[in-house]
């Protein structure tokens, strides 16, 4: 059953907004090993009284965007055996046009999912193999380190272990060859983490996925996706470039100014060389659809075998290296985020960050469970937080429970070793390498801290530096973000341990920060 309800209502990110979200990714998620339990369990759903579950969501949705400044949200839930879509506000703050289920949004990094699951296509058909090097398929295939270079594999692709430099927004242009130039632009990428070691969320690996695709079926990267994927499951609303779109439901990006939205037409244009990363415009009722597909046996709407049901496990299960974005992740399984719950059952979740485009999207697959909110403001990311790393969705729609997180109080000998100063690096779409660094010191048994765009912020800030961030640790080396306000975002991040056993590592929204001091 479908409910449906319709409401009236490239210029370059700084590195410090790219960095602080998934870049064109959550963005917008477990079992402990693998899924055998899944694969032998009937899904079922959870009673959850629909009709007052939707009634709460519309009231939460409602004052997200009067408190966030967000115009537009699309929202579409399977639950309790219903299908919910409905649109909110406004497409456009200037030219006001009602959201529905069918308006058209970016949908960032969950674009990486579509990836993922037109690899898997590959694999299926004895294409690809997700545990052989990238070489087998991209001989000539380098970035600076010589040995990461000849062993990174197919998965370590796709569950961002890789290990290299993964902040590569580089723009090679329109053409059928962007994304050729761009794999080929990878050798000066530098090691962080051996191959398989840690996670950090990286958009270039998924770009060198794209390239594979191409090599193997010998079509450009969107035509391969198109016919591998998009026309079978008739997701006729989902586009990868703006020259499709003309005429539709179009929502506008929006930045946050003084409280109120304003449209920014610069924040639209996405390179197509990082089109496997986040590059796809999409409707909720597509994503709704797309999901039934991962929720489902491997068929299309029309009855037609596209994938085998366990190549669709396989997506979400043998999670690689766990760590955070955003949430606390078990790890990566192909393309998906692994996320653990307190019922031990499996979330599977990604979402896309992109300037004046937030979305979200999850599934309980055991639970027969998914959401997905799409937005079109700077405001978004919070709304998201609240549907998506809190647990308030998921207790209510799906009976389960994020892990308990309490913030601890620690003494100042216990904080010593997180305290100093994080760097990561970065290349934005010219090509410029730039580096954000994080300092952080003990306060009143928090980590209290900034982040700086410039080199030359790479200091300890003293008792008089205002703080624009924070950590509050709840477990070891695992903490809950802390805002200007040092109040908890909703989000997590975590550090990572050397073979010497200190802190090595900051990981913020999936990206490594090394520790410098």
């Amino acid at each position: 059953m479908t409910t449906e309800v319709f409401a009236v209502g490239g210029p370059e990110l700084s590195r410090r907004a790219v960095l602080g979200g998934a870049v064109a990714g959550l963005a917008v998620l477990v079992l402990p090993a693998c899924s055998s339990k899944e694969s032998t369990t009937t899904a079922t759903s959870v009673p959850t009284n629909a009709k007052e579950a939707f009634t709460e969501l519309d009231a939460k949705i409602d004052k997200a965007m009067k408190d966030y400044a967000i115009p537009g949200v699309a929202v579409g839930v399977i639950a309790d055996g219903e299908e919910y879509i409905k649109g909110y506000g406004v497409t456009n703050v200037d030219h006001p046009t009602p959201v529905d289920g069918d308006t058209l949004f970016r949908i960032g990094s969950t674009t990486k999912t579509f990836t993922g699951t037109t690899v898997i296509r590959l694999v299926d058909e004895g294409k690809v193999d997700l545990e052989a090097p990238i070489r087998q398929y991209l001989p000539d295939f380098a970035v600076a380190d010589p040995e990461a270079s000849a062993t990174a594999t197919v998965r370590q692709l796709l569950n961002h272990t890789s290990g290299w430099l993964g902040d590569d927004l580089q723009d090679f242009g329109r053409g059928d060859d962007a994304i050729t130039k761009f794999v080929a632009s990878m050798t000066r990428l530098p090691q962080k983490t051996p191959p398989g070691t840690v996670f950090a969320y990286n958009n270039a690996g998924l770009v060198v996925a794209g390239r594979i695709v191409e090599v193997v079926t010998g079509s450009v990267y969107e035509d391969a996706v198109q016919k591998m994927l998009l026309d079978p499951l008739e997701l006729s609303h989902t586009h990868f470039f703006s020259d499709q779109i003309i005429g539709r439901n179009i929502a506008a990006s929006h930045n946050v100014d003084d409280g109120k939205a304003v449209v920014d037409p610069g924040f639209w244009f996405f390179s197509r060389s990082c089109n496997p990363t986040g590059s796809l415009i999409s409707s909720v009722r597509d994503q709704v659809r797309y999901a039934r597909f991962h929720l489902g046996d491997g068929t299309t709407p029309k009855g037609d075998r596209l994938m085998s049901k366990d190549s669709l496990i396989a997506m979400r299960s043998n999670p690689g290296v766990g760590g955070t974005l955003q949430v606390e992740l078990t790890g990566m399984g192909v393309s998906w985020m692994l996320r653990p719950s307190a019922e031990n059952e499996t979330i599977v979740q990604h979402g896309g960050t992109w300037a004046g485009q937030r979305s979200g999207f999850f599934m309980v697959p055991s639970r027969n469970f998914a959401m997905t909110v799409l937005t079109n403001s700077e405001g978004g990311g919070k709304l998201l937080n609240e549907l998506f790393a809190e647990d308030w969705s998921l207790r209510r729609f799906a009976g389960i429970n994020n892990l308990p997180a309490t913030p601890q109080k620690l003494s100042t000998a216990e904080l010593a070793p997180y305290e100093g100063a994080y760097a990561t690096d970065d290349i934005d779409q010219s090509g410029t390498l730039g580096t954000v660094v994080i300092n952080f010191r003990g306060k009143d048994g928090q980590l209290v801290g900034n982040m700086s765009d410039a080199p030359d912020g790479i200091y300890l800030p003293d008792e008089q530096t205002v703080p624009n961030l924070g950590l509050a640790l709840y477990k070891t080396d695992y903490g809950l973000d802390l805002g200007p306000d040092l109040k908890p975002t909703g989000t997590r991040s975590n550090f990572v341990r050397g073979s010497d056993g200190n802190v090595a590592w900051f990981s913020n929204h999936g990206r490594l920060y090394r520790h410098l001091q």
